[in-house]
């Protein structure tokens, strides 16, 4: 049976910089010789005729071939906007002149 220490887990806490109290240290002591103790096991049951595997079920990926297919055309995708400048979907602005100026000041004063 693995068996972990109250001054292997305060070394662990130190490594990964975490503070623990004394309390914690003894906690964290015993849940750590649980899960050791419990992987102990499945490594035993572990055969070596047995292949490792990701999945109880062998899994097929199930794809389709990928075939170009005609799509939408330029003005078929613009056919019911609204409005359209230049090829695109024209929408209202929503930032003015005035918002634009203020990021611009702000961006400028990051640099």
């Amino acid at each position: 049976m693995p068996s972990i220490t109250r001054a292997e887990v305060a070394h662990l806490a130190r490594l990964a910089r975490i503070d623990l109290g004394e309390a914690q240290l003894d906690a964290l002591a015993g849940q750590l010789d649980v899960i050791l103790s419990s992987v102990a096991r499945v490594n035993e049951v572990a055969a070596q005729d047995i292949p490792p595997m990701s999945h109880a079920l062998p899994l097929t990926n199930v794809m389709r071939a990928d075939v170009i297919r005609p799509g939408l055309t330029q003005e078929l995708a613009l056919a019911g906007a609204p409005e359209r400048e230049d090829g695109r979907f024209r929408v209202p602005r929503i930032l003015d002149d005035e918002a634009d100026a203020e990021a611009d000041a702000e961006s400028d004063d990051d640099a």
